[in-house]
């Protein structure tokens, strides 16, 4: 059975499955796997959330937008600044003394700080709406792309409220391994039921066709709006996860590589899937790892040699040899579930 048509009852039924073997996992795998594979791992979830937010934008409403660097440092710094006591603000501000507001204010609570990071991220994704979505297609990729050029560049320049180019550290560590995968857990569920809804329909006939959802009485400009918010929210929540993942940010750890890694992850994956953009997310992130010998040069298989560097030249032949064979992405912009519906009609016929 599709999932699409499955009974109120059934798909509740699966998803608490679904979440009872992934919190399973979560418990489990720090008991099995090393401490550099559970840090892998809980890179992977981050971008896992990052990926699904971004693919709601970019494709399932079908704006081609280049934003995400900006939203992630938004929720990085505002989540930064929350959990950083008074004290350590006067002590690590070397370049200005802090704001008052930003040096006073303190909210040692993760989930509050975490929560108001996206709440940030979605206020400016309103007020960047109303001159962005005045254009479309690559003017709207250039506006966006200039965003995240203008946060970092302001991140640089105030010293004051972000400490300048030195960034921020000892950023508490509150983002274990078990509570990031939670985290991506419900951010997976929530934009899967978004996708999925009636509102979720109306952002696939805005990316089908923006004409005629006008014609048919659709306000594509609020259905757009409350999309770039609903993802700058979710990437404001990963940016602070990340953040305290690390321990320290600097805005140069925000620049459009970061925007280019995960728009290279859910055009590999699909545009407009969500089980794309995790599946393109383990791809990208599992395989950089699983290439990092390479970069070695005392490894050696036979006549091949590691050389720094060329981890990301087999990368690159890999992902554009996929690319080739599979132009709209490995899941395209369905589920993988409906490749097994379609599979075992395929059988049985």
């Amino acid at each position: 059975m599709n999932i699409k048509e499955m009974s109120a009852k059934e798909y509740f039924f699966l998803i608490a499955i679904i979440t009872a073997f992934f919190l399973a996992f979560l418990y489990i795998s720090p008991k099995i796997f090393s401490d550099y594979t559970i840090t892998v791992l809980s890179n992977i979830y981050i971008f896992i959330i990052l990926a699904v937010s971004y693919n709601l934008i970019n494709g399932v409403t079908g704006q081609f937008s280049l934003e995400p660097n900006g939203f992630v440092a938004i929720g990085a710094y505002v989540t930064a600044i929350l959990m950083l006591s008074p004290e350590l603000k006067e002590e690590m501000y070397m370049l200005a003394s802090p704001l008052p507001l930003i040096r006073d204010i303190f909210i040692p609570n993760p989930f509050f700080a975490l929560i108001i990071s996206g709440i940030v991220a979605a206020l400016v994704a309103l007020t960047l709406a109303f001159p962005v979505f005045r254009v479309r297609g690559d003017y709207l990729a250039i506006v966006t792309l200039g965003f995240g050029f203008i946060i970092r560049t302001f991140l640089i320049n105030t010293p004051e409220i972000s400490n300048g180019s030195m960034g921020l550290d000892s950023i508490p560590g509150f983002a274990s391994y078990f509570w990031i995968g939670v985290v991506c857990l419900v951010t997976v569920i929530l934009i899967y039921n978004i996708v999925y809804s009636k509102f979720g329909r109306a952002m696939k006939s805005v990316r089908d066709d923006e004409d005629a959802s006008l014609a048919m009485g659709v306000n594509t400009f609020k259905i757009k709006t409350i999309a770039f918010m609903t993802s700058a929210f979710f990437e404001g929540v990963g940016g602070g996860l990340l953040a305290s993942s690390i321990g320290s940010i600097s805005p140069d750890q925000f620049t459009f590589m970061l925007t280019f890694q995960l728009l290279i992850i859910i055009v590999l994956g699909g545009l407009g899937s969500m089980s794309g953009a995790i599946l393109g997310t383990i791809l990208v992130l599992g395989g950089m790892e699983a290439l990092r010998p390479l970069d070695d040069a005392s490894w050696s298989i036979g006549l091949i040699h590691g050389i720094p560097g060329l981890r990301m030249v087999v990368f690159s032949i890999l992902l554009l040899l996929l690319m080739l064979f599979a132009r709209r992405g490995l899941l395209g912009d369905k589920e993988i579930w409906d490749y097994v519906k379609l599979k075992k009609r395929i059988n049985n016929g």
